[in-house]
C-alpha cells in the first residue's frame, strides 16, 4: 500500500542525501510506519519534502552528539565578512518563533472538537521548513482528518489570531532596523502564504524594513524552488552576487543554491543542525547584528 511505498522512498531518499548502509537501523521503517497514514501520503508528494523528513527522521533516531560537537567547533571558525548590500531573509525559524503561534492555532482548532491532545512545538519546529499539508499531518498527528482541510482552517484562524508582540527572536528587530539604516536593502522569501507573512510583519512594525516580501502564493513554485528568490532579487533591483541569502533550514539551503546566492545560518533557527550537514562551510550567524560587519 501508499504505506509501505513511503517507507521504500524514505530509505532511498536517505541513502541519495547521505545516509548508507548501517546509517539506517532497523528501527527506521517502524519509526516511519508508526507516523500518520496522512503525513506520508502528503510527504508522497513532494519529494523534497519527503527528502527532508527523511534526514530528520534519521538524525532523531542515530546518535546526534558527535554532530552537535562538529557544527559547535565550526561555527567557531565562520568569518564575520562584510556588511552585504542586499539580503534575503527567510522568516519562519530566522527571524521570528511562529512555532508559537502555530501551536497556539492547532491547540485552538483541536479544543474545539473537544480533544485535549496538544501540539508538540518539537514536531512543529521540525516540520516548519516543509510546511503545508506534511506539517499540519505531522503536528496534528492522528486527529488529522484530511490535511487538505486542516491546513485550509488552520489559515484562516491563524489570519485572524493575534501576533504576539515578543515573537521576532531576540536581536533581531534591532538588527534589522540597524541593517535598514545603514542602507541595506532586504527582502523576504518565506514558504509562509503571502499574506500571514505581511500580517506577521506589519503586526511587529518590521515590514517597513524589507522593499519586497514574498511569500507563497498560487502561481508562485515554492521554496526550494528558486522562483521567489528570483522575484525578490528584481525587486530589490539586486544581483546575486551582492546578496546574501539568511535563513535556517536545508530549504532554504537549496534555495540559495538554486538562485545562485551564498548562504548564512542563524544558529538558533528550527532547521539549523541540518542545514549545517547541507552547508557545511555556509557562514553562521550567532546574532543578526554580525550582519552589520
Amino acid at each position: 500500500g501508499r504505506g509501505k511505498i513511503a517507507v521504500d522512498h524514505l530509505a532511498q531518499l536517505a541513502q541519495r542525501i547521505g545516509f548508507q548502509g548501517n546509517d539506517l537501523p532497523a528501527v527506521f521503517p517502524m519509526q516511519i510506519t508508526s507516523h500518520s497514514q496522512h503525513l506520508l501520503v502528503a510527504l508522497m508528494s513532494d519529494l523534497f519534502a519527503l527528502a527532508c523528513y527523511c534526514r530528520r527522521l534519521a538524525r532523531s533516531i542515530l546518535d546526534s552528539s558527535t554532530t552537535n560537537v562538529n557544527a559547535g567547533c565550526m561555527c567557531a571558525t565562520q568569518p564575520t565578512g562584510k556588511t552585504p548590500r542586499h539580503i534575503l531573509f527567510d522568516l519562519d525559524g530566522t527571524l521570528v518563533d511562529s512555532v508559537r503561534i502555530t501551536c497556539a492555532v492547532i491547540d485552538a482548532m483541536l479544543a474545539a472538537r473537544g480533544i485535549t491532545f496538544r501540539a508538540d512545538a518539537a514536531v512543529a519546529r521540525a516540520m516548519d521548513a516543509i510546511g503545508g499539508e506534511a506539517m499540519i499531518a505531522a503536528v496534528m498527528g492522528p486527529h488529522c482528518r484530511d490535511p487538505k482541510q486542516e491546513i485550509a482552517e488552520f489559515r484562516a484562524r491563524h489570519a485572524v489570531v493575534a501576533t504576539p508582540a515578543d515573537l521576532a527572536f531576540p536581536g533581531v528587530p534591532d538588527a534589522l532596523a540597524a541593517l535598514a539604516a545603514g542602507g541595506v536593502a532586504m527582502a523576504i522569501c518565506s514558504n509562509k502564504p503571502q499574506h500571514l507573512c505581511e500580517k506577521i510583519l506589519a503586526d511587529l512594525d518590521l515590514a517597513r524594513h524589507f522593499t519586497s516580501i514574498v511569500g507563497a502564493r498560487p502561481d508562485l513554485p515554492r521554496k526550494p524552488a528558486p522562483d521567489g528568490a528570483q522575484l525578490a532579487l528584481a525587486a530589490l533591483g539586486a544581483d546575486p552576487a551582492t546578496t546574501l541569502y539568511v535563513g535556517d533550514s536545508p530549504v532554504d539551503v537549496a534555495t540559495a543554491r538554486a538562485a545562485g546566492l551564498p548562504v548564512a545560518l542563524v544558529d538558533w533557527g528550527y532547521g539549523f543542525a541540518d542545514a549545517r550537514i547541507a552547508a557545511p562551510d555556509a557562514r553562521v550567524l550567532q546574532s543578526l547584528a554580525q550582519l552589520l560587519g
